[in-house]
Order: C-alpha cells, then structure tokens, then sequence
C-alpha cells in the first residue's frame, strides 16, 4: 500500500518510524542530491516550535536544522528571551532536504514533505508555532503577503487553536544587520519579547489547569 495515499496513516505513526520513513523519502527531486535528511531538533512534546523554509549546506552536513551562520543567530536571538535550544525549542523545516544551491523550496516540494511536517506538528504538539521566512508563510498559512507586513502579527494554525507568529528569517538579518529603530533587526527584537510574553502565558494557564485537577 502507497504510505502517502492517505495522509491520516502517517498522522496516525509513532514519531520515530515517521523520522524513519523520512530518512529514506524520495517523494521529489531533492533527495537525489542530499547528503543528510534534516528532520528537526529539539524535544517532543514541546511548546515552542520554529519552521524554517529549508536546510543549507551545513545543514545538509550535519544532518540538523539550523546551525551554520542563520543559526547562530538565530541560536542568539531565542536566548535572548531564555530559548535555549535544544532543550526549549523544537525545529524544522518546511522540506528535509537541502534545495541545490540553496534556492528556495519550490511548492511541490514543500507539498511533497507536508506529511513529514504535519506529522512533526501533531507529536510536537506545540502551543506557539514561528515562522521563519516568507516561504514558510506561504507553506504553513497559505498566504501570499510578504514577511514585512505580517512579521509579527498572530494568527492560529488552520483547523487549530496553536497560535503562530511570521517571522524574519534569520538569513535576512545578517543581510540587514542594522539595529537602528524601525530595521529588520530591531523589529524582530519587539516580536520577541511579545513571543515570550506569550510562552509565559501559555506556560502559567497550564500550571493552573494542573493546580485545578489535583
């Protein structure tokens, strides 16, 4: 039977046999020139979660999302709220495998690794989900406006109650690295100081369902 003829047999896997499935997927072109599948990273469950558009070449390298230089920005900018990855965050990516010459993913291939990636959303079960990039947004909400005019605006997941917030990828802060008021950099400051506000809530209403139940 095709796995992905009906997309609830994935949903419906234990979290390692879906990575297991992903590590051997050719569903598109670019497992023909990976050299590691990227899954993700971080804990399962957990309340944050990051999408990214796709893995790079360290990326591809060693097998982990984000950790060539966007990554270490980004690494910087979670800690500056007290996100420490891994242990805090988990993270992924729209598709698992490095786009040649690290263009963007095309939508059929964003399409083609959703399974993975919806499956990574249900286990994950994530109270906040970010979005980093344009291509992310278009991927995860199916909106075409660009990342500086919905960056930090929220909105829920379709069919969820997860809240979601776009984005600056951090790739686009290296390339804008001023922290002048109004820039890239300070505005991504503001979303996050308004995202751990929001951890913090999410965090402080379930103690108190846990405090009611005992």
């Amino acid at each position: 039977m095709d796995l992905f003829s009906n997309e609830r047999d994935l949903l419906s896997l234990p979290f390692d046999k879906v990575k297991a499935l992903a590590d051997k997927c050719t569903k598109c072109q670019l497992h023909k020139g990976r050299n590691k599948v990227v899954f993700g990273s971080g804990p399962v469950p957990c309340d944050i979660m990051l999408i990214g558009e796709a893995p790079g070449a360290d990326e591809d390298e060693q097998g982990l999302p984000f950790v060539g230089r966007a990554g270490k920005l980004l690494t910087k900018i979670l800690e500056s709220v007290d996100i420490k990855r891994p242990d805090d965050i988990y993270i992924a990516n729209t598709v698992k495998c490095r786009p040649p010459e690290n263009r963007a993913p095309l939508p059929k291939e964003q399409e083609a690794c959703r399974p993975y990636l919806e499956a990574q959303i249900k286990h994950v079960k994530p109270k906040i989900i970010l979005l980093a990039g344009t291509p992310a947004v278009k991927a995860i909400l199916k909106i075409d406006e660009p990342i500086s005019k919905i960056r930090g605006q929220w909105t829920k997941l379709p069919g969820t109650e997860i809240s979601v917030m776009p984005l600056f990828h951090p790739a686009y802060l290296l390339r804008n690295p001023s922290k002048e008021k109004g820039k890239p950099k300070w505005f991504t400051w503001q979303d996050m100081q308004e995202i751990k506000h929001a951890l913090e809530f999410h965090r402080k209403v379930a103690e108190l369902a846990e405090e009611s139940e005992d």
